[in-house]
């Protein structure tokens, strides 16, 4: 079985002018270029890591070879990044790998929301619709309709990808006034200190 440096040299070096990794990373650029699966089904071209869902594309300036791979090696080799023909230091890299990934997954919920629109159209859900376009967050009583309804409809979704804001006294009142066991639905979109209240409101956390 080959090494996890044998396996990056062997995807890249023939790819590649140079014929050592160090020089060989020197040549690769980000390209901008991204892809949601939306399933954990696709494999990193540059290191064989397997379930990734999100694709990053990589070009040799050289050669003009390309490969898609995932956000760790972007970071882990040092893969240029720029941001408006400037190259990006580290933190500043790992921030827009971070956006791109946190815009897929807004694009992921806004996709499900206008299957279950296109599905089952009345106002509730097209007003969830909207709000959500608009704000990109769900309010505690929109993200159960709308959780309860793609269930239903068996539409492929990511509960934890949806935010959930509670910053208003009135989502917080929802929220405590909500029956358990649809707080349970929403419960995977909950961040860890909304659990946190949520629990401290007299609702338990899901078996």
């Amino acid at each position: 079985m080959s090494t996890y440096p044998q396996r990056v040299a062997d995807n890249i070096l023939p790819l590649s002018v140079a014929g050592t990794l160090p020089e060989a990373f020197k040549e690769w650029y980000f390209t901008g270029e991204t892809e949601d699966h939306e399933q954990a089904i696709e494999e990193c071209e540059l290191c064989d890591q397997e379930q990734l869902r999100y694709h990053f594309k990589i070009a040799n300036r050289h050669t003009h070879k390309h490969l898609w791979i995932g956000s760790h090696c972007i970071l882990k080799f040092k893969v240029a990044v720029y941001e408006n023909d400037q190259l990006l230091d580290e933190n500043k890299t790992k921030k827009k790998l971070d956006a791109l990934i946190k815009q897929m997954r807004y694009e992921s919920c806004m996709n499900a929301l206008r299957r279950l629109v296109e599905e089952e159209n009345n106002d509730i859900l097209g007003n969830a619709l909207d709000f959500y376009q608009k704000n990109k967050y769900l309010t505690p009583k929109f993200a159960f309709v709308i959780f309860w309804r793609l269930k239903s409809h068996r539409i492929d979704h990511s509960p934890s990808f949806f935010k959930i804001s509670l910053k208003r006294d009135k989502y917080k009142r929802d929220l405590r006034e909500m029956d358990t066991s649809r707080v349970h639905l929403i419960w995977p979109a909950l961040t860890s200190s909304q659990r946190k209240l949520a629990i401290s409101m007299g609702h338990s956390a899901p078996s």
